[in-house]
């Protein structure tokens, strides 16, 4: 049974397509159009899916849509009918829109579907739209190597659910629990997002690696006046403080004086006091989670949870959920935003209406995931033409040439592009589509942040660590391979700290060493970490082998192949804009190795004014 899911209209558009139960090509719409969060129907990627299978729209069983309009667009009428006439300028901007594109998406689909079949026909009796949050419980159960588990879901909102869990048997998820609109801790994280100064929907992982140069001063206000949390976890906002049910923006004046003044302006700096905003949001967002959690653990007594939703990106709290122990496994679906609800429908249709069992794990295999490279790849002969009509100067290398001469650079302190194999479904860059560099060089993570991503000073790395050599470094015991668990840095990898920088506050700790590999370690001795395993990424996992011969490291700095502002490259030519207008000194795409110092000095890019700020 051959299954096309889609997500799209809101942020994060995609498409991912499944054959017997197992995801063969999944990316999200930003990739090709090189729009970020591009939210319009993902005809690129819909056609790389199909592409990538050899099949057209004529082959496919099923096309499953990752939520139902119309139960959504009951919640908008019923917010604004129980808050009116509050809310008129919101409703007046947003009825046209829904009524124009997003109400009636049936015809709609159909319309945008047709151009991938061939025949023109029978597009109708194929769509199938799955609930928001069964599509996010589907992403991450079906996936999962679990026959049973808890499925805990929860973002900013679906169709009414915020929060909601599933159990999974089997073939079989059953959503038990619901917490409903507007109570919300995806929004309330997103409140403090905004708040902040940092866009809502893109901004919430900054304020998460922000939280550990605050303190959380202002946890107590948070749990006293915005948010009433239940002994099992579960929650009320008071809605005087937010604006988001009907407003055109996030926070009203009660929440500005709650904490004290406005918003941040964007382009404002960062002061201690937003610091300790992300700290406190962080904290109690770590609360609200671990009682859930803990809760679910005593109902249900299994031993798995399986997470999904934009919260579930919080590696932080992830990290934490783990080391509790609540629960003997945890497994968090990659793409666990909008982008994987296209996944989460494709698998919600297949175990709705195929026969038959979930498919089995292969040997060698965590999960279904393919280690969620699903994306497009390039064969050399491809790479080669598509860098040579870009004007790239490049050599050609074999494979044992090519680790050579990139790890050469990163042991001199290069910044290394590294494009290779399929491309990551997902927001993190997992080892082929990532920019690497040395942990060991203490001003590696400055200069990633400052002349090669043009972005915030504070913003951490993560490391790439060989799987084997996992537990030689971080206090961690399970695999993390889509970097999306938090764990410590080895107490004896740690620097001693002198009296004078211990003393040091906020901001001010960014540029202490901490540890044998200061680039990837927070300033709270935190990383997030990503296994890699020479199962799913032998490429990856052969070039920090050979670089841990050279140096005795086994880690690498692991960040996205992108600069602040635009999504992840793509494509061969997308990787050489990158690199040309960036500070990156070595790139390495397929077989060919680029230097910089070779290159056309007129094909430089000026991202700086490209892009606009994410």
């Amino acid at each position: 049974m051959r299954i096309l899911g889609i997500s799209a209209f809101y942020h994060d558009s995609a498409a991912a397509l499944i054959v017997d139960g197992r995801p063969v090509a999944a990316a999200q719409e930003e990739r090709f159009t090189r729009v970020k969060h591009d939210n319009r129907f993902p005809e690129h990627a819909i056609r790389y899916c199909l592409d990538e299978a050899g099949l057209t729209l004529d082959d496919i069983d099923h096309v499953a849509f990752f939520e139902k309009p119309l139960l959504k667009f009951e919640r908008l009428l019923e917010t604004y009918l129980a808050t009116a006439p509050h809310g008129f300028s919101s409703f007046r901007m947003a009825m046209p829109l829904w009524i124009k594109d997003k109400l009636f998406q049936k015809p709609g689909l159909v319309t945008a579907l047709k151009p991938f079949a061939p025949s023109g026909a029978g597009i109708e009796d194929k769509l199938l739209f799955a609930e928001h949050h069964e599509s996010h419980a589907a992403s991450t159960y079906y996936a999962s190597p679990f026959d049973e588990a808890v499925v805990l879901t929860m973002d900013g909102v679906g169709e009414w659910a915020t929060s909601s869990v599933a159990i999974g048997r089997g073939q079989t998820l059953t959503t038990v629990k619901e917490i409903h609109w507007p109570h919300s801790l995806g929004l309330l994280y997103s409140a403090f997002t905004y708040y902040t100064g940092f866009r809502v929907n893109s901004g919430e992982y900054k304020v998460m690696g922000l939280a550990p140069y605050g303190v959380p001063r202002f946890a107590d206000l948070i749990r006293k006046h915005l948010i009433d949390i239940r002994p099992d976890g579960s929650f009320w906002l008071d809605q005087r403080y937010f604006d988001y049910a009907t407003g055109l923006t996030m926070t009203t004046r009660r929440f500005h004086e709650l904490f004290g003044g406005n918003p941040r302006d964007p382009d404002a700096p960062l002061t201690q006091r937003d610091m300790d905003l992300a700290a406190s949001v962080q904290l109690v967002t770590e609360e609200v989670m671990q009682l859930i959690v803990r809760d679910l653990s005593r109902t249900y007594d299994i031993d798995n949870l399986c997470l999904a939703g934009g919260v579930a990106l919080n590696c932080v709290a992830n990290g934490k959920l783990l080391r509790d122990g609540a629960f003997k496994s945890i497994f968090v679906q990659p793409a666990a935003g909008d982008a994987g609800g296209a996944l989460g429908a494709a698998l919600a249709a297949h175990a709705r209406h195929a026969l038959g069992e979930r498919p089995a794990l292969q040997p060698g295999e965590m999960d279904t995931l393919q280690g969620s490279y699903l994306g497009p790849a390039f064969a050399q002969d491809e790479i080669a033409s598509r860098l040579e009509r870009a004007g790239a100067r490049f050599t050609v290398l074999d494979d044992d040439q090519l680790l050579d001469r990139t790890v050469d650079s990163l042991d001199r302190g290069d910044a290394v592009g590294w494009f290779q194999g399929r491309m990551e479904f997902g927001p993190r860059a997992l080892g082929n589509r990532s920019i690497l560099g040395d942990p060991r060089k203490p001003d590696m993570q400055k200069n990633l942040n400052l002349k090669i991503k043009f972005r915030e000073s504070f913003r951490p790395f993560a490391p790439s660590v060989l799987a084997e050599d996992a537990a030689d470094y971080f206090e961690l015991d399970e695999a993390s391979p889509y970097m999306l668990m938090v764990a410590d840095v080895k107490r004896n990898r740690r620097v001693h700290l002198t009296s004078e920088q211990k003393q040091l506050f906020g901001i001010d700790q960014l540029n202490v060493p901490r540890s044998d590999i200061p680039a990837v370690t927070h300033v709270d001795y935190s990383a997030r970490i990503q296994t890699v395993h020479a199962e799913t990424n032998p490429r990856y996992h052969a070039l920090i082998s050979h670089f841990k011969k050279r140096t005795g490291c086994g880690v690498l700095v692991n960040t996205s192949f992108n600069v602040r502002g635009e999504p992840i490259v793509c494509m061969p030519e997308d990787a050489f804009r990158c690199f040309m207008g960036t500070g990156m000194e070595t790139l390495a795409v397929g077989n060919c190795l680029l230097d910089k110092s070779a290159q056309n000095p007129d094909l430089a890019t000026d991202y700086r004014s490209a892009f606009a700020p994410d």
